[in-house]
């Protein structure tokens, strides 16, 4: 059985940013939504892994290192087996720094649309020929299940400020190379309460409100 995962912890995040900390970049407050959704693509490996494995394997607690990337260090568990046979694709073994483009895509997902097709697809770019179409499946089913609990968060009426930031990244689109943007949105409320505030990633003009009617402030990073 696998350990849920711990929640992106918006009211840290809130606090963060009132303190002058960055959304992205070193020591960003995005930080752990990189490490929870990274976590769960190697929990639905190992648990794809072991279904492959006809010997008697099976799940042998967890290892630990730190992971550098664009947004920060961040302390990644990943799930090991007991015969030692499991080997990572997303993180490798000793792998301990992460490229700006996984970063960038691992966001991405939080934007994407709830269809399994669309995260299923983003995941396939991602891992390229080195997943099979099992560890594809098991993968999508945990990714899509923590993307849409973060999707289907409620949002406050109305945001009197908003902060607008951005990233871009490549990705292969009808054999070509195309740009996109992944905007990241984050409000606060009329009481300008930590607890209410939220974060929103989506991708070209597709915006989620759940709820959410009027913005009245816009502060733009360019």
């Amino acid at each position: 059985m696998t350990e849920e995962q711990p929640e992106f912890d918006f009211n840290r995040a809130l606090k963060d940013l009132q303190e002058g900390k960055a959304l992205m970049g070193k020591e960003g407050i995005l930080t752990p939504l990189i490490k929870q959704l990274t976590e769960a693509a190697l929990e639905a490996e190992l648990d794809s892994h072991l279904k492959k494995d006809l010997t008697a394997n099976r799940r042998n607690g967890k290892s630990k290192k730190t992971i550098k990337s664009m947004n920060g260090s961040f302390e990644l568990s990943t799930p090991r087996d007991r015969e030692g046979n499991f080997s990572p694709k997303f993180v490798k073994k000793h792998q301990t720094t992460m490229s700006d483009e996984l970063e960038q895509k691992i966001l991405a997902l939080y934007g994407l649309g709830m269809s399994y097709k669309d995260i299923s697809g983003h995941l396939q770019e991602m891992y390229g020929v080195e997943i099979s179409t099992g560890a594809l499946t098991a993968i999508t089913d945990k990714i899509i299940e923590t993307v849409k609990r973060w999707q289907a968060r409620p949002l406050e009426s109305i945001y009197p400020v908003v902060w607008l930031d951005a990233i871009h990244y490549k990705v292969h689109e009808n054999g070509k190379v195309a740009s996109k943007a992944v905007y990241t949105i984050l409000g606060v409320n009329l009481e300008g309460r930590k607890k209410t505030f939220s974060v929103c990633i989506f991708l070209r003009t597709k915006v989620r409100t759940s709820g959410c009617r009027y913005s009245l402030i816009l502060p733009t990073g360019g």
